[in-house]
């Protein structure tokens, strides 16, 4: 109930305060708070803690009473004029319909005025609830979009992890395939060494047996065998060293893009997690006018959807090189093991076959040696007889020259002179036959002694290329390398 003399002061609470622009400024009526009491002037002003003294003055306003009042201040009571008792000034005076339109006026300009500031005060709350109603929207609707983007990383960030995994395992397969290939080429040398210097001590062969047979030709292949497979294997080696590095770099991305991922989880998690009574919050000046985005959601999406994509692609090259190799090392080394038992069958048949071409000839020098031992026994046997005979010839010589001597008619060819005669023919007949006989022996030695050499020869020829091959190559071709380190394995 508004006292009179005085003016109704109210009192709110004190809220936030708001900026300049959100309520307008309201000018103080004159017409509601007049004072309608000359002797009280109006000293009080309302107080409205939220309203800013700049935009609000205090309402002081006295009335004049009549047209002929000396100021604008209102007569005071030492000033008052005095009271006039002259009808004659009674045109000064308002009338009564004056004064209760006057009242009335007042009235509803007061009320006018408390209808717009209860307007005023309904807008403003309802304004200031859908505002906060909005604020609280908007601020669950960042919330959400931030909690659908970290799960979208989420997502993201597992799948580069998987994917990680997978190709960290396969970088880690194909390095290991990698070095049993590298192994495997090492193995090929020996090997080819060995056929090599089997190669180099068969050209130590003599005479005859320096001959182009099935072992010289099996090892000849065998090093062209082991030259192929070592080729290939090169060839391979340099694909995978290819392939390696493009699985280390697609491996580096997604590492790269994972660690990136990390860092933006993190940080919009923390953002997903602020709210408004959380510490560090702040004001950023300008922030929200700096735009450092370098990408949109379907780039951002697209980005490491071709990081996966290249990865799986580098990976399935990776798998199927790697088959290559593991397919290579044992066909490499099913060929060289093949070549290797062929080149060691023929080694084995021709060493039993220039072990028995040894024994025969062996066989055949004995006997040799027995003949020409007869021979020379026959020789020195027909020598006897040659000279066994010299004597008898000499003993008819004797008696041919003695009975010369015979006197006149003694000298008579009678039976003992024509055997006589006889006998030295015969005698000399032996001789000859005997000495042909000497010769045809003589050469026969010959021949037998020439037989002789030559079997000596090629024994010891047979036993030249019996050491090579035997001895020699076959120690070797022992140390030729297993199938597990054909294939790499160590």
């Amino acid at each position: 109930m508004e006292l009179l003399g005085s003016t109704l002061t109210a009192t709110y609470a004190h809220p936030d305060p708001t900026p300049t622009n959100f309520l307008p400024a309201i000018s103080t009526m004159a017409s509601s708070y007049k004072n309608r009491f000359p002797h009280y002037s109006l000293t009080h002003s309302l107080s409205l803690p939220w309203r800013p003294s700049t935009y609000y003055k205090v309402a002081s306003y006295s009335p004049t009473l009549a047209p002929l009042s000396r100021g604008s201040e209102g007569l005071s009571e030492n000033r008052m004029l005095p009271f006039v008792s002259n009808r004659t000034a009674l045109f000064t005076r308002y009338t009564p319909d004056d004064w209760y339109r006057s009242r009335l006026t007042n009235f509803k300009e007061s009320e006018s005025s408390r209808h717009n500031a209860e307007r005023l005060r309904v807008d403003t709350s309802r304004m200031i609830h859908d505002k906060d109603q909005q604020t609280r929207n908007t601020q669950s609707d960042t919330t959400k979009n931030i909690g659908e983007r970290v799960s979208d990383i989420g997502f993201w960030k597992s799948e580069l992890i998987h994917e990680l995994d997978e190709m960290i395992g396969e970088t880690n397969a194909f390095t290991d395939i990698k070095k049993r290939l590298e192994r495997a080429l090492i193995e090929t040398e020996a090997p080819l060494q060995v056929a090599q210097e089997c190669l180099f001590h068969r050209e130590k062969r003599m005479g005859i047996d320096l001959v182009h047979d099935e072992v010289e030709k099996q090892l000849l292949t065998e090093v062209d065998v082991i030259k192929s497979c070592h080729e290939r294997m090169r060839r391979y080696l340099e694909k995978g060293i290819a392939q390696l590095a493009s699985d280390r770099a697609a491996q580096h991305e997604l590492e790269k893009d994972l660690s990136d991922k990390q860092i933006a989880f993190r940080i919009d998690d923390k953002c997903h997690h602020l709210r408004n009574t959380s510490d560090g919050i702040g004001y950023y000046r300008g922030v929200e006018r700096v735009d450092a985005t370098i990408s949109v959601p379907e780039s951002w999406a697209k980005f490491t959807d071709d990081n996966i994509l290249r990865s799986q692609s580098e990976r399935a090259a990776s798998a199927k090189l790697r088959n290559d190799i593991e397919n290579l090392l044992v066909v490499t080394a099913n060929e060289m093991w093949n070549q290797f038992n062929t080149v060691n069958v023929a080694f084995t048949n021709r060493i039993a076959e220039t072990a028995d071409a040894k024994n025969k000839i062996q066989v055949y020098l004995a006997k040799t040696l027995q003949e020409l031992f007869q021979s020379e026994m026959a020789l020195e046997a027909i020598r006897k007889s040659i000279r066994d005979k010299v004597t008898p010839l000499k003993v008819a010589h004797t008696r041919l020259d003695e009975r010369i001597r015979r006197p006149n008619v003694e000298l008579c060819r009678d039976t003992a002179q024509l055997r006589l005669v006889n006998e030295v023919h015969e005698i000399d007949d032996t001789i000859q036959s005997l000495q042909q006989r000497l010769r045809d022996a003589e050469d026969t030695l010959q021949a037998l002694v020439h037989s002789k050499t030559a079997l000596e020869h090629d024994l010891a020829v047979k036993a030249n290329s019996l050491f090579i091959d035997q001895e020699k190559c076959m120690g070797m071709r022992k140390s030729y390398p297993s199938t597990l380190r054909l294939v790499g394995y160590s």
